[in-house]
């Protein structure tokens, strides 16, 4: 279930507020500028289908992001547990960075946390299978995909280049929760 529990920047050891109806997430992450909605595949996506069966899928709605936001480029990401650069992987995105374009990333399956800095709160957003995220640029933030990551996930971007971070420098991704490894995968929507 996804769910969105919000911090003070000083304090990652209770959560100020705890959400997990999709609506009131998507709410409360609407005032900061972050998009967060669902989508349903338009026809069935079998595991192991290819990058344009999964776009496919969702075509509808990539295109109306691609018109909303000027988003240039769409791609297909997965990792799985037995990926030998699982931690290399995972180390990428678990220090606070920006973008100069939104991150945007839809879930096909699996999961990943989504960790904003935004004033004084920190918003971590636990994304699941059918849940898009919209991170504005410049907004401070990290990923973590846990210690078996398992996700597949849609990306559009602005830049054809893909995803270019700029660190912070700040250690205050050290300072809160990660994401803890599933006990069993989220199946792709049928």
């Amino acid at each position: 279930m996804s769910r969105l529990r919000v911090f003070h920047d000083s304090d990652g050891s209770e959560p100020l507020r705890t959400l997990s109806r999709h609506a009131e997430i998507a709410d409360e992450l609407g005032k900061v500028g972050v998009r967060f909605e669902r989508w349903e595949a338009s026809q069935p996506v079998a595991p192991g289908a290819s990058q344009d069966d999964v776009i496919a899928a969702y075509r509808s709605d990539i295109d109306r992001l691609m018109r909303e936001e000027g988003y240039q480029a769409v791609d297909v990401v997965s990792l799985n547990p037995d990926n030998p650069d699982r931690a290399a992987f995972r180390a990428k995105f678990l220090n606070e960075h920006t973008h100069a374009e939104d991150e945007v990333r839809f879930f096909v399956a699996g999961r990943g946390l989504f960790t904003l800095h935004v004033g004084e709160k920190i918003y971590e957003v636990l994304c699941e299978r059918g849940d898009l995220i919209g991170v504005p640029d410049g907004t401070r933030h990290w990923f973590d995909m846990s210690e078996e990551p398992y996700f597949i996930a849609i990306r559009l971007f602005t830049n054809p280049s893909g995803w270019v971070a700029q660190f912070t420098g700040d250690d205050i991704a050290q300072r809160f929760p990660r994401l803890e490894s599933a006990t069993n995968r989220a199946e792709f929507v049928s």
